[in-house]
């Protein structure tokens, strides 16, 4: 095990990689970059996109053909030539972008991950100001995916074809054809002081008094905070995570090792939870990783938007609008680096529920 251990952490390293080198080569040829997002704020368009579609001012169509050295910068006409190298000079632009590459990737490697090109504070602390929003949504909406979906998914097993499994499935059904967002915005209409109730807060994690409660009261009003949010984002994988755990139930029943039991005179319960509860976890364990990762990152931008949460959702979506590279790549290295370790500890999960797994043999 140890020796399958290490190869898939070697692996990580290439597949890392090749995750920076596809996504900084794509970062070359997509327009309105970060020098190009400070000329058109300077120019007064606003938009960095109308400059680079030739919608900028007249003075800077008419100098098309001037060869100053920011020509390439089609908002940059009517600024000095001096002013836009020294730009370049500062994001570091004026490098090849191999040198680039190798310098961002090494500084990587010591865990330097630079500081934002627009807010003045390093990639790390910003990630660490804005992961708790994050971290609270993906924890609570995958613990109680878990909690809820694993015990329905066993009834609905043992009641397969009766009408309780039939009226759930529809609701699992509808749940989740309905978008994350559009339950979003229907929970804060009924619950937030839309057009019905006011019960919950409209926006943020805390109160503004925050600091005043006491520790009994800044539990509740996190909670109070939190709850919507995590409905949420909770709907998707709820409905997925118990089909998924009725399933893995239902083939495992069938095996002959249930009917030897059942032949033996063990108690229905005896059979369910001392033997297939073990088996057919193994594919609900498996798929922890993708659930808890598709929660912390794939559904938070629209979730952290609609409640007005500051998390690393809104963090790589601002990012990647105004092209602040560095936040882009650090935030991908650390996530990705993330994923694929969350990816070794899901195959050592299957070894700790079922010790007759071996991997070594597996791969020869």
């Amino acid at each position: 095990m140890g020796a399958y251990i290490l190869r898939r952490f070697l692996l990580v390293i290439p597949t890392l990689l090749g995750i920076m080198i596809v996504n900084f080569t794509l970062t070359q040829f997509v327009p309105g970059g970060p020098i190009e997002q400070i000329i058109a704020n300077l120019e007064g368009e606003g938009n960095v996109f109308e400059s680079i579609a030739g919608g900028g001012s007249e003075a800077a169509q008419n100098s098309a053909t001037s060869g100053s050295a920011g020509d390439r910068y089609l908002g940059s006409r009517g600024l000095p030539p001096d002013f836009i190298e020294e730009l370049e000079k500062e994001f570091g632009f004026d490098k090849p972008p191999l040198e680039r590459f190798l310098t961002m990737m090494w500084n990587y490697l010591h865990f330097d991950f630079g500081e934002s090109y627009f807010r003045s504070i390093s990639v790390v602390d910003l990630i660490i100001e804005k992961m708790p929003v994050s971290i609270s949504l993906g924890l609570w909406s995958t613990l109680i995916a878990y909690l809820i979906s694993i015990p329905l998914g066993i009834r609905k097993a043992v009641k397969d074809g009766t009408s309780f499994d039939t009226w759930t499935s529809s609701a699992i059904i509808v749940g989740y054809a309905i978008p994350g967002f559009l339950f979003a915005i229907l929970l804060l209409v009924l619950f937030a002081g839309g057009s019905y109730w006011k019960i919950f807060p409209l926006r943020g994690l805390t109160s503004d008094n925050w600091e005043e409660l006491s520790l009994i009261g800044k539990i509740l009003d996190y909670m109070w905070h939190i709850t919507l949010p995590v409905v949420a984002s909770l709907i998707s994988s709820f409905a997925t995570l118990t089909l998924l755990t009725k399933n893995s139930f239902l083939d495992e029943v069938k095996k002959q090792y249930v009917v030897t039991a059942r032949a033996k005179g063990l108690s229905e319960r005896r059979v369910l939870y001392g033997h297939v509860f073990r088996n057919a976890m193994l594919i609900v364990i498996a798929g922890f990783p993708a659930v808890f990762i598709g929660v912390f990152f794939s559904g938070s931008i629209i979730i952290e938007t609609i409640f007005s949460l500051d998390g690393l959702g809104r963090l790589g979506f601002e990012a990647a609008v105004a092209r602040d590279y560095p936040v882009i790549f650090g935030t991908l290295f650390v996530f990705g680096l993330m994923s694929l370790v969350i990816g070794i500890i899901s195959d050592l999960m299957y070894v700790f529920v079922d010790p007759r797994i071996d991997f070594e043999k597996r791969e020869g």
